[in-house]
């Protein structure tokens, strides 16, 4: 259809932000719903965005009440019983889930899709920073806040490629068309949605099967996914010590990583990560390989922008930094994703006490992995751990922050309201604080680091 205007129910949500940015540049008129006010929605009323805090159907601007114009897309997160998304089924209007209006936007460009278990934003990330750096450019939907343009969405309108977070949540990614599809894992998450691994790793292979004839699948070695490309798509391997795209000659010192890229064109010395952590090796392997495979990078487009990558919001953000203190705020909320970032700061910091705090998201991830993350965070020195964040879903009896808590074995372990954090932390003589979990105890990190 025809929109001028689009209402975004669920507009705060990271996704539905980089499309609404989409359709502010283009010149509609948007609007939307979310429950609490955040950074990023007052971000989009300062671009444009007309957002209502409200359910009441009052507060759904007049001239987004016309079907015939108004296009409608909403989050998965959002429950079927929900006000505005009810009003606007009920009187006919076009209402579109967030993913398929991503996949309606990117079909007519060379999509690059990072898909995977953890690592999606990361990756995605360096490859747009890579792309947008070069003449060649991108538009780029990402999962996060990008701080080198303090956005999610990047515009390049002459250029052919697109930059895409595939969000394997509820199918989202079945929705794309990938001319380059990245996986970066496929450890099982989301059993709310799909009930067993082997679902989770049928939606996988259902999504190599989208790649368009003629593209590309680059895989991490050692993957359980079996995929199902069309036979005219190359298959190429990654991961950071093995495959035909992998890392040689690592130094890690005096706050710095800085490696040989192996590719199967020969070596490209001296790539050194702006943000320097052991995990984004792998992560930028994936992604210079990507940007090297659409055949318009060279590897003297890869060294500047891997320096001057600053990261995204909360994927390893260095919040404080200081010879007695360091606080890092990390996005990790499924169990590999705690023991990589934990390994990863233990690297940094060999000889200083590790506490990683720690907010658990969902009761389904909660209930599905409790030993595992027990497991991960004992890894840590002192664990702090507080009541659970439930964002979309509803208590499920007997499930609670403590099935991980009574798990943890470490020195020290502590299991506090939200609302004492910042208290507890300020008190608790810390050396190095690792904040983890997808939820909203980072809002409280400003307050900690400006307290210390």
């Amino acid at each position: 259809m025809k929109a001028n205007n689009v209402y975004f129910v669920g507009i705060g949500g990271i996704g539905m932000a980089a499309i609404a940015r989409y359709y502010i540049s283009a010149g509609l008129n948007v609007a939307g719903y979310d429950r609490t006010p955040s950074a990023l929605t007052r971000a989009l009323e300062n671009e444009g965005a007309r957002i209502s805090y409200s359910d009441s159907l009052d507060a759904i601007p007049e001239e987004f009440r016309n079907p015939a114009s108004t296009m409608v897309v909403f989050t998965p997160a959002i429950p079927e019983s929900n006000v505005p998304l009810k009003y606007f089924r009920d009187n006919n209007f076009a209402v579109l889930k967030r993913a398929a209006v991503l996949g309606l936007i990117t079909r007519a460009s060379k999509g690059i899709c990072f898909s995977g278990t953890h690592g999606k934003t990361t990756t995605s990330s360096m490859a747009a920073h890579i792309l947008h750096s070069s003449k060649i450019g991108c538009n780029a939907f990402l999962g996060g806040i990008l701080r080198n343009y303090n956005s999610n969405l990047l515009l390049s309108p002459s250029s052919p490629y697109s930059v895409i977070e595939a969000d394997e949540y509820d199918r989202s990614f079945h929705q794309l068309t990938p001319y380059i599809a990245v996986v970066t894992a496929t450890d099982p998450d989301h059993l709310d949605i799909y009930g067993t691994e082997e679902a989770y790793l049928e939606s996988f292979a259902r999504f190599t099967e989208l790649i368009r004839p003629g593209g590309i699948l680059l895989l991490h070695t050692g993957l359980k996914l079996r995929p199902r490309p069309d036979k005219s798509v190359k298959i190429y391997t990654y991961s950071r010590n093995e495959g035909d795209f992998h890392a040689a000659n690592v130094r890690i010192g005096q706050g710095t990583i800085v490696f040989d890229f192996v590719t199967p064109d020969g070596i490209i010395p001296d790539i050194e990560l702006g943000v320097p952590v052991d995990i984004n090796i792998e992560n930028s392997i994936a992604a210079m390989a990507a940007c090297l495979l659409t055949g318009d990078i060279t590897p003297d487009d890869l060294r500047a922008p891997m320096a001057s990558f600053l990261g995204a919001e909360r994927r390893f953000q260095f919040l404080l930094k200081r010879p007695d203190r360091v606080v890092i705020d990390d996005y990790a909320h499924h169990p590999d994703e705690l023991r990589q970032s934990i390994r990863s700061v233990r690297a940094l910091y060999p000889d200083k006490k590790l506490t990683v705090a720690f907010q658990p998201h969902l009761y389904s991830r909660t209930r599905d992995f409790a030993p595992q993350f027990a497991e991960a965070l004992s890894l840590a020195d002192e664990v702090v751990m507080t009541e659970l964040y439930p964002a979309r879903e509803l208590p499920i009896e007997g499930v609670s922050s403590e099935i991980i808590f009574d798990r943890v074995i470490c020195d020290k372990k502590t299991l506090i309201r939200k609302e004492d954090f910042v208290n507890t932390m300020k008190n608790c003589n810390f050396e190095v604080l690792l904040a983890l979990g997808a939820g909203d105890l980072s809002l409280l990190l400003p307050s900690l680091v400006e307290q210390l």
